[in-house]
């Protein structure tokens, strides 16, 4: 059974009767299925087809004889069998679902252009619906087919279109009157007569749409609507026409529903606004949010704060323990970060371990309530981590400025908070900077650096001054450290710690490392030539180990220079081994089968894990200088490292020696070598020459 349906109209022919059915004054004991009553024996007798049809069951429950002749159907009996809902669409379902509820909540009765299909022949007629109150109390359907429609093929084809259609269908008087509304329109209002003015929710929207259509005689919009189903996305598109059966004007709207799409789109921004790793606001949320927080501050008087927050040592762990263990590491403080700040605070994740807190005050200390704060993040970001079994801790360094002190848009707060930020990580880390003008000089100074180590590498400026080291037990010496030095044209002579951090982020320390390493190699051979047989250690960076063509280079300067590999110790830190992948695993291999001496530089400095001394070709471990500062007395620790690397057959190097009662202990302790300022400082070659060589064991 399918429907077109005209716009409600009120048919009166069974009307009484029906109102009498709904009243329940003619209850009967008989069942649902049982109407051969006094009441629908005068309509056996009507010409017009009548039928009582079950909206629930799906299913003709009483017909007349005219009704049977419509239906093609041989008896009521065969009649009551059809099962209309198996081939019923699911838009005609719906839409008897619609009239249900009217009869039910509104008495009312709609005429209706239906198309029927009694064995498989279609068959249009005008049908006026009626509730009729079933004897078990459901609301079921009185049809009276008031004629054979002559609709021609196109109107008919239309009306069927509309029935169909998931577009919503409204026609309005031009005081916003409901006349007529398609089932997908019927579907989305709880009342019938539902007006135009209740529907748009947003009332300046609703101007809007009203003023285009006195402009144009069309408008289109899209807004929240009120549905039955709650507000509503719709794209709606507004006409003025005239209707068909007053001839009055009136407005034609057709809705297309739009709130999943609207959902996915609110979505993606979401998405598109936050880090998918922490779930934290991301960089484009502060680009936008953060500025709106400044504007509102700014309108209103009111003051904050930006913090900029880095771990330290954070890349240790990436490289060590892998990025897995670093990413749920991240994880972890991004939890803690937020639940340590207060509901009114913005906090963000940059990228990295670098994460932005705005802190707002409008009507109070600024600097005291971000002070405060401050203290509770370094007790919460710096408090231990445990992931799976692994023990870990990292402590945060923060740069601060102030709004609007230090800046009025989020743009400068940002470059401040990050040169503060830079000065907090220098001073060692774990600790606060505050914005000053002074840091903008510096951070120019920092830019002019960047430039002039440029320039020093073009032109050569740096030196290779050498550190002896020492045999404990006999004082001889054995070897010396290659340190890179810049002869500044300006400056002077540059220490390494001024400007090797700057060249390791630059990457220039790939050109500085190649160039000391030939350098120590001619130096090698020089040495040699004299009937010296020293050995020089040169430090390899983790930068360097990221350039593919390192072991290339480093043959070439075996090559270019003849030095002899086995003379020449290369030094790289634990951070090298703890985070080295397949690349960097074959390229030690590759140096130790050259000749090269591999050492482990700092040791106990990094997140150490004693299973690369074995799986890979180390022969010397330097002992850091913070294990040897104590054992003036005894150092448990660095006597651990030593006891170790005797039972591995690994040589030990103790950094940092200063005193001799250092030096006393090392020799109980069965340490190999020492380097410090015991001996001596790091000396230019001939300078090294002049003073050392005099130590030197046997050739």
């Amino acid at each position: 059974m399918e429907a077109a349906f005209l716009p409600a109209q009120q048919h009166f022919s069974l009307h009484a009767l029906a109102a009498h059915r709904q009243d329940g004054n003619a209850a009967s004991d008989s069942p649902a299925t049982d109407h051969a009553s006094a009441h629908v024996t005068p309509l056996q007798r009507l010409r017009t087809p009548v039928w009582l049809y079950d909206i629930d069951q799906g299913r003709v429950l009483w017909a007349n004889e005219a009704a049977l002749g419509l239906w093609c159907s041989d008896s009521l009996e065969e009649l009551r069998q059809r099962d209309m809902a198996q081939e019923m669409s699911p838009t005609i379902a719906q839409r008897l679902r619609q009239l249900q509820q009217d009869f039910r909540l509104h008495d009312r009765s709609s005429t209706e252009l239906w198309t029927l299909y009694p064995r498989g022949m279609p068959r249009t007629v005008d049908i006026v619906c009626t509730g009729w109150v079933l004897d078990d109390g459901r609301m079921g359907m009185l049809c009276e087919a008031i004629g054979e429609s002559m609709t021609d093929a196109v109107t008919l084809r239309s009306a069927e279109a509309m029935v169909h259609t998931p577009v919503m269908v409204t026609l309005y008087s031009v005081r916003g009157r409901a006349l007529y509304r398609n089932p997908a329109a019927r579907s989305t209002v709880d009342h019938p007569d539902a007006g135009a003015r209740s529907r748009v929710l947003d009332r300046r929207e609703l101007r809007q749409i009203v003023e285009q259509l006195h402009r144009s005689g069309q408008a289109r919009a899209t807004t929240q609507v009120s549905t039955s189903l709650g507000p509503r996305w719709h794209d709606i598109s507004v006409r003025l026409c005239r209707d068909p059966v007053e001839g009055r004007q009136v407005f034609l709207v057709s809705e297309i529903d739009i709130t999943e799409l609207k959902q996915a789109e609110a979505r993606a921004h979401w998405l598109a606004m936050r880090d998918t790793l922490t779930g934290l606001p991301n960089r484009s949320f502060v680009s936008r949010d953060f500025q709106q927080r400044l504007d509102g501050l700014h309108a209103s008087g009111g003051e904050a704060a930006l913090i900029f927050i880095d771990l330290d040592r954070f890349k240790a762990v990436n490289d060590s323990l892998g990025h897995d263990i670093g990413d749920r590491l991240l994880v972890e403080i991004a939890q803690r970060l937020y639940a340590t700040l207060d509901t009114d605070d913005l906090v963000a994740r940059l990228g990295g371990d670098e994460f932005l807190v705005l802190v707002s005050n409008r009507d109070g200390d600024i600097e005291r309530r971000t002070r405060q704060l401050v203290r509770r993040l370094q007790v919460e970001l710096g408090r231990t981590v445990m992931i799976g079994r692994l023990q870990m801790q990292v402590t945060p360094s923060m740069g601060i400025c102030r709004f609007p002190r230090d800046g009025h848009d989020i743009d400068a707060l940002l470059r401040n908070a990050d040169l503060a930020l830079y000065r907090a990580k220098e001073a060692g880390g774990n600790g606060v900077g505050w914005f000053t003008p002074e840091l903008v000089r510096l951070a120019r100074e920092r830019i002019q650096l960047e430039q002039d180590l440029r320039v020093a590498v073009e032109r050569h400026q740096f030196e290779v001054h050498y550190q002896p080291r020492v045999q404990v037990g006999s004082g001889h010496l054995v070897g010396a450290e290659a340190l890179v030095r810049w002869r500044h044209p300006r400056r002077g002579l540059v220490a390494p710690d001024v400007f090797i951090g700057l060249s390791e982020e630059t990457g220039l320390i790939r050109s500085i490392g190649a160039m000391v390493l030939e350098k120590a190699a001619r130096q090698q051979v020089l040495w040699q030539l004299l009937g010296r047989r020293l050995r020089i250690s040169v430090n390899l960076s983790p930068r360097q180990f990221g350039d593919p063509g390192l072991v290339d280079t480093i043959a070439r300067i075996v090559r270019d220079t003849g030095c002899d590999p086995q003379q020449i110790e290369l030094e790289i830190t634990e951070s090298v081994m703890l985070g080295q992948d397949e690349s960097t695993n074959r390229a030690l291999h590759q140096l130790a089968d050259m000749g090269f001496r591999l050492a482990i530089d700092d040791f106990g400095t990094g997140y150490s894990n004693l299973a690369y001394l074995q799986r890979c070709p180390i022969s010397t471990l330097k002992i850091d200088r913070s294990f040897i500062a104590g054992s003036d007395g005894v150092s448990p620790l660095a006597r651990l490292v030593i006891t170790m690397c005797r039972m591995l057959g690994i040589e030990t190097v103790a950094e940092g020696v200063e005193t001799e009662a250092q030096l006393d202990w090392l020799r109980t302790q069965d340490c190999d070598e020492y380097q410090g300022h015991l001996c001596s400082p790091a000396l230019p070659a001939d300078q090294f020459e002049r003073q050392m060589l005099t130590m030197a064991g046997p050739a």
